[in-house]
């Protein structure tokens, strides 16, 4: 099995298993691994929430200021990066008042 295989194959698992999100891009929904952890900022003075989502690049295709909506909430993307060999991606997102 080759690795993009047994990405979808991981993907599809975690789906199934409830711990995916489901996000609309372009009216499709994709099944992606997304993240909202608090960060400090400002040396501790603050917290900031950096979101982020993680998909396999074979099933979705995102670049800059594409929009995609997750949990009724709307995201703006900010910073696409291809991760290993290219087969999954990192999206840093904006969330949009």
């Amino acid at each position: 099995m080759d690795a993009v295989t047994t990405l979808n194959t991981l993907y599809t698992a975690a789906a199934q298993a409830g711990l995916l999100t489901a996000a609309v891009v372009n009216g499709e929904i994709v099944m992606v691994d997304f993240r909202a952890p608090d960060e400090d900022v400002l040396d501790g003075l603050g917290v900031s929430r950096g979101y982020t989502i993680r998909y396999p690049s074979s099933r979705l295709a995102l670049a800059a200021g594409a929009e995609l909506v997750i949990a009724d909430a709307c995201y703006r993307v900010r910073e696409v990066t291809r991760l290993g060999d290219g087969s999954e991606c990192r999206a840093t997102l904006t969330l949009r008042s």
